[in-house]
């Protein structure tokens, strides 16, 4: 049995300049970080007890006695991709799906771990991202770009920069008290809304110029690295800067946002909050502050009717919690 632990992602700079369209001519970066919030992935064989072959659990029970059978597109891809047979997989997650923190992507990094060492096999942080990516954008067919993958392997708080089908993971270097300051800053609610990652990405590419805010966004990723590692700019300013990007990255889809995520934002701002974002590609999903400690009590007063989601950043990206290998004879395989 294998149980793997793969963190969610807060993505706060950059979002669309990491989709290979754009970032192949222009370049992209992005300024995000994982937090402590983590889906789970158990993996094991399949005794062959039973009239089925493989068994997967997330929101529904899928009973199946051939890989063509799986209804699940990620969890389909992914077994033919591995030459998996004869499974049981459970998914888990302290955060609900489709709520722009990257879920589906820290599922794929967190399964695709679990396949690899239920083999037997050691899969490294940038195989992980890089196979992710290709299961969900190539062989899925999702819409969307690359950080999320990304951010779920490596965690931590980095800056990922995108060039000729190629990234690199930095990570952003600055002091322990500084860091901790950043995280008490920023505050996370939920709207109660949830949406398909993919259909937001899919009308942000139709029907509007979107360049000219792309690239103020792109520039916006060296603004906030320099506020947060220079320990002489005032911090504060990554919120105001975060204000600025999601004004321009509302205008980049008719999807992103709409009057009540808008009506929302708005009240935390005249609540006292500097600026803050809707997390991922939009339409709904957590809304993140950030504010200063005096306002907080303000600014957490105005949405208590809204779910706040205490956090902390961190490091480790996916991980493997529990192995123990299995016996597994692949001369008995019953799938077809």
């Amino acid at each position: 049995m294998i149980i793997t632990k793969t963190p969610f992602r807060m993505s706060f700079f950059g979002g669309g300049t990491d989709m290979p369209d754009y970032f192949n001519e222009h370049g992209g970066s992005v300024l995000s970080t994982t937090f402590d919030k983590y889906c789970y992935v158990t993996v094991r064989h399949l005794p062959r007890f039973f009239e089925y072959t493989s068994e997967f659990v997330y929101s529904v029970i899928e009973r199946v006695k051939g890989v063509e059978e799986i209804k699940h597109p990620l969890i389909r891809n992914a077994v033919k991709f591995m030459d998996m047979h004869e499974l049981r997989l459970n998914y888990e997650a302290d955060l609900p799906a489709r709520t722009g923190l990257g879920t589906s992507s820290s599922f794929a990094v967190g399964m695709l771990n679990a396949f690899y060492a239920v083999k037997g096999k050691y899969a490294d942080k940038k195989r992980l991202a890089d196979e992710a990516i290709y299961l969900e954008r190539t062989l899925c067919n999702e819409a969307g770009g690359w950080q999320d993958q990304i951010a779920a392997s490596y965690g931590g708080l980095n800056r990922i920069d995108f060039a000729n089908n190629a990234y690199t993971v930095s990570p952003i270097v600055m002091s322990a008290e500084r860091k901790h300051r950043l995280n008490s800053n920023i505050l996370m609610f939920f709207t109660g809304v949830t949406r398909f990652s993919s259909d937001i990405q899919k009308s942000t590419v139709s029907g509007i110029d979107k360049k000219a805010q792309l690239k103020r966004m792109l520039e916006l990723v060296d603004e906030a690295e320099k506020v947060l590692v220079d320990k002489e700019r005032d911090i504060d300013d990554f919120g105001r800067l975060l204000d600025e990007t999601w004004r321009l990255k509302r205008q980049t889809g008719s999807k992103i946002s709409n009057n009540s995520i808008d009506e929302l934002y708005e009240r935390g701002i005249k609540a006292g909050a500097l600026g803050g974002k809707l997390l991922g590609a939009g339409g709904g999903g957590f809304l993140v502050f950030y504010v200063r400690p005096d306002d907080q009590p303000k600014v957490v007063s105005e949405f208590k009717d809204l779910l706040r989601i205490p956090f902390n950043f961190e490091e480790g990206g996916t991980r493997i919690i529990y192995y123990k290998a299995e016996e597994y004879d692949l001369e008995g395989v019953q799938e077809k």
